[in-house]
């Protein structure tokens, strides 16, 4: 199949730039018989006794850090995740052209913080702290990195976490659970539902865009994830599961597949993969020739084009910071 399948028109000014306040003041719009316009605070009346709600409690860490070359040239680093014991995390470098291999990158006081080690793989280098452990660089230098595509100030910075974000292990918000609230999961709950989560750490094989001409040749990077049996009992019981998030879903589909509840994955969903897990999914507006938007139509099918044509016409927000659908699978 083509990647330019999965391309549309996304005005820039329907790319959301600051979050809604409150969080479920978002709009919803829910995918039935007749398309509904909601609001995510509407989430309790859409779910029902016997309904699994699971989230994704991963926490984005302070991966973006800037530093200097020895000449004073500045460098940006987006740290990934630890590979080896050794120290040696994976990163992304820009420029990274013009940062050879065993350089050094200093502070503002000219203290070396990071040794540049060779091209990993897919432009992705290894880093290591020279001064102190990673985890002190992150917290003394590091922010939380937003898309590119938000290009306006995040003045309080956990509004790119969930509610009930836990371990800080991913470079990107899981975006569909910015929208809920404590006071939502507890109606949820007391509508029959049950809540419960997964961790996948979200990096590369979540945002990183198609740029193959065939969705085929698209090679996805793995992610790690963690379900506890607990959660995976809970959803092997619910008459429907509903994911918070496509991050949820790879999650749990690819559980279903290796049948392995901790592990990496590089599952990539595609039109045609049978869902084993996954009847539900509330999720955001997500870019035009995004690995996303390709597991949209394998859940729903084309109809996704209707639905994000709709979504335009009447003003909903794209992407990270905008409004969010509900989606029932076939048996849903």
């Amino acid at each position: 199949m083509q990647t330019s399948h999965f391309d549309y028109d996304l005005p820039k000014h329907a790319i959301a730039q600051t979050p809604s306040n409150p969080r479920d003041s978002s709009r919803l719009l829910v995918d039935s018989e007749i398309v509904q316009h909601k609001f995510v605070r509407d989430l309790p009346s859409l779910v029902r006794p016997g309904d699994t709600l699971v989230v994704n409690d991963t926490r984005v860490m302070q991966a973006r850090v800037k530093l200097f070359k020895e000449t004073g040239g500045v460098v940006e680093i987006l740290v990934l995740h630890e590979i080896t014991k050794g120290g040696w995390w994976e990163a992304l470098i820009k420029p990274s052209r013009k940062v050879p291999t065993g350089s050094h990158l200093f502070d503002s006081s000219g203290k070396s913080q990071i040794e540049v080690g060779k091209v990993h793989r897919d432009g992705i280098r290894l880093v290591k702290a020279t001064t102190h452990s990673m985890d002190e660089v992150l917290t003394k230098y590091g922010t939380v990195p937003l898309p590119p595509y938000i290009t306006t100030e995040l003045t309080d910075g956990e509004r790119y976490q969930t509610v009930f974000a836990n371990r800080e292990t991913s470079v990107a918000a899981p975006t569909a659970g910015l929208h809920l609230t404590q006071s939502i999961l507890d109606k949820c709950q007391a509508a029959g539902a049950n809540i419960t989560s997964v961790d996948l750490s979200v990096g590369l094989g979540t945002f990183r865009p198609m740029e193959t001409a065939l969705i085929d040749d698209h090679s996805m990077h793995e992610e790690r994830y963690q379900i506890s049996q607990e959660t995976w009992n809970t959803c092997l019981k619910a008459d429907r599961v509903i994911a918070i998030g496509t991050t949820v879903v790879r999650a749990l589909e690819s559980a279903a597949a290796t049948g392995e509840l901790v592990g990496t994955t590089d599952l990539f969903i595609t039109p045609g993969f049978e869902f084993q897990v996954v009847n539900g999914l509330l999720t955001n507006f997500h870019l035009p020739r995004s690995t996303l938007l390709v597991m949209i139509e394998a859940f729903l099918g084309t109809r996704w084009r209707e639905l994000y044509s709709i979504a335009l016409k009447e003003e909903y927000r794209f992407l990270s910071f905008g409004d969010a659908m509900f989606l029932q699978g076939p048996s849903g």
